[in-house]
């Protein structure tokens, strides 16, 4: 209990509860609009505007945040207006992205910049900014989803049925895209680039093994995910690891042990 009189303890509990807020959240319509691809994209095309960022001499996360909100953008307008595949538009977002973050780094003059609380994550890193932006996103959230839940939850589900009832759905689309792409970088820091696209999936795959209601799954989401960062928090700080492997590790567990739990039920 000692752990809890640092300040740097504090800093990762409460950036964890609003981490797994914004993610529950924008993750659950990943998961029904089946875009955890393209989150993988906007994810890894964030670490040119980390490259970019060391290089200006300038916030990597600021610089990350602008190529994922371009890279979210321009991925739907290339596979909406331009009849480009949208596997094919993330793919190279996905490669371009990670090119232009090694050549950057590289170019960087000094000392090669530390990369490892990006890449792999670091809660125990996390500042108050930090936390006062994924609050600030985590509000933003809540409140969209509270006033148009009904215009989300039709467009991620079935967007054809969507247009028939004269809902905006190009506007929604644009709006959730950028919000993926604020979520993904200001998660960053607590599981990294390389693991981050888990955190958007393993907590709605597993609230979704017992109910299919879009709302339980997101409470469900978010406890899941909580939990599992609290987990992974203690074990990192205890090994002296980075912390977002053992918050993934600890998620994929929950799954699989919940995925256990109901295949006993119905076996019984």
């Amino acid at each position: 209990m000692e752990l809890l009189h640092y300040s740097f303890f504090q800093n990762a509990l409460f950036g964890s509860l609003l981490t797994a807020i914004s993610c529950g959240i924008i993750g659950t319509y990943i998961v029904a609009r089946r875009l955890a691809f393209i989150s993988g994209g906007i994810t890894h095309a964030s670490f040119g505007g980390l490259g970019l960022g060391f290089y200006l001499g300038v916030n990597p996360i600021g610089m990350a945040l602008v190529f994922s909100i371009l890279s979210a953008l321009g991925v739907e307008w290339a596979s909406k207006t331009q009849n480009v595949r949208e596997d094919s538009a993330i793919a190279a977002v996905w490669s371009l992205g990670m090119a232009l973050g090694v050549f950057f780094i590289f170019l960087t003059p000094g000392y090669a910049p530390n990369l490892s609380a990006y890449l792999f994550g670091n809660i125990l890193t996390i500042s108050m900014g930090d936390i006062y932006a994924i609050a600030i996103l985590s509000v933003l959230l809540a409140v969209l989803f509270i006033l148009f839940f009904r215009e989300i939850v039709y467009s991620a589900f079935d967007r054809d049925f969507a247009q028939t009832q004269q809902l905006p759905v190009k506007t929604i689309e644009s709006i959730m895209m950028f919000f993926i792409a604020v979520t993904i970088v200001l998660s960053i820091r607590l599981v990294g680039i390389m693991l981050l696209m888990s955190l958007l999936t393993i907590p709605q795959m597993t609230a979704n093994l017992f109910t299919q209601n879009f709302n339980k799954v997101i409470f469900g989401s978010i406890g899941i995910g909580f939990a599992g960062c609290i987990s992974g928090l203690l074990l990192s700080y205890y090994l002296n690891v980075p912390s977002g492997a053992f918050i993934i590790i600890v998620l994929v567990l929950f799954f699989l042990i919940a995925k256990g739990v109901l295949f006993l039920s119905h076996k019984q």
